[in-house]
């Protein structure tokens, strides 16, 4: 049955809580710790974490930005060139 104004029943469906979760298997905590070090690397929680302990201004994030962009575009072309035996 579809919900309307009408009707208000509505499957209830449980959903985890905010965050990442980890599930610890037979005791094995050690594990778990490793998997969950494997997700936060995944969702750049260390990185994240890394660029709020100091202040940065808008410019200089801007500014490392484009090193960054301009050592990526550096690199793909030595490795186009090398590829094409320049």
């Amino acid at each position: 049955m579809r919900y309307n104004k009408y009707n208000n029943k509505r499957k209830e469906v449980s959903k985890p809580l905010g965050g990442l979760t980890v599930e610890v298997r037979d005791g094995n905590v050690e594990g778990a710790i490793r998997i969950m070090k494997k997700k936060l690397q995944n969702d750049n929680f260390f990185d994240e974490l890394r660029s709020r302990t100091y202040f940065e201004s808008k410019g200089t994030k801007r500014r490392e930005a484009k090193k960054a962009a301009t050592r990526r575009s550096k690199r793909n072309i030595e490795k186009t060139k090398e590829k094409r035996d320049y």
